[in-house]
């Protein structure tokens, strides 16, 4: 059955390892231990929806970011929220989509390999709970994979590959203790805030005051969890959004800006090119044709 999803959402970033570099990576000897096929990642992807009659040849994982889905797989329909996520047995019927009223943004990811077969099953014997507490590090691997695999395939590129492919999917499959779904607590929050306001303008009292810490116990418990300063954060996820508007969009520079709270384009260009090492036009230049 044909793929049924509608193409075009803002943002959306997506890769295809065509059959040449996948036999690249399969003779490897790390790499054909276990390798990427297919990335991507939705953001508020309606009308989202795929259903394989078949199943597919690798196994899918689908890590959902914000919104709501659905997987149907065996019989069993599985509802995906916020920072919950699913993997796709290799070859069955499966069906999934995001759920219209409140579309889902997601990661998604095939993978194949010698090993892939062992992480499914560690997975299957861990399949519950399928939330997680939210981890940057985590998104920042599907990052760096989605912008990795179009590269030319190095030894030294597919080794970085390999090992962060490896810690991305055992980040799923490892879980730490038996954890049910984990509360929603001041950082999830606040972070949960920053993404939704991610065009807006605050200081760190502001985001503290919002948790009913002190800015120094707020700063603590935030890079306790994330790894950043609160406000490094913020920023990272305005450049984030910078890059996908770069990639995606026909906005020019200034009005990226704009949209992502920099006033001043001269600023905008300088943070940009701080954080991501190349300045907005040249990003753009290298990334039209991916």
């Amino acid at each position: 059955m044909e793929a049924k999803i509608q193409e075009g959402f803002l943002g959306q970033s997506m890769l295809i390892v065509t059959p040449s570099k996948q036999k690249q990576l399969a003779a490897h000897p790390f790499c054909r231990s276990l390798f990427a096929t297919a990335i991507g990642y939705y953001p508020l992807a309606s009308y989202h929806d795929r259903e394989r009659e078949n199943g597919s040849g690798d196994y899918i994982l689908l890590y959902c970011v914000d919104g709501q889905g659905y997987v149907e797989e065996q019989g069993q329909r599985i509802l995906l929220n916020p920072s919950s996520f699913y993997i796709l047995s290799k070859n069955i019927k499966h069906h999934y989509g995001s759920i219209a009223k409140k579309p889902w943004s997601i990661y998604w990811l095939h993978f194949n390999g010698e090993k892939a077969d062992l992480l499914y099953e560690r997975y299957t014997e861990s399949r519950h709970p399928n939330t997680l507490e939210y981890d940057q590090e985590r998104v920042d691997r599907f990052n760096y994979l989605l912008n990795t695999l179009g590269n030319d395939l190095t030894d030294a590129t597919m080794v970085l590959l390999y090992l962060n492919l490896l810690h991305l999917i055992t980040s799923f499959t490892y879980l730490k203790g038996n954890k049910k779904d984990f509360p929603a607590d001041s950082v999830s929050k606040t972070i949960r805030f920053m993404k939704d306001n991610v065009n807006g303008n605050f200081q760190i009292k502001e985001f503290a005051d919002m948790t009913n810490y002190s800015v120094t116990r707020f700063s603590q418990l935030f890079r306790a969890r994330t790894g950043y300063a609160p406000m490094q954060y913020f920023l990272h996820l305005k450049i984030q959004g910078a890059c996908q508007y770069l990639s995606f969009s026909k906005m020019n520079i200034k009005e990226i800006g704009q949209t992502l709270g920099f006033l001043d384009p001269f600023y905008f260009s300088r943070i940009f090119k701080t954080v991501t090492g190349k300045s907005p036009l040249n990003y753009r230049k290298d990334n039209e044709n991916h």
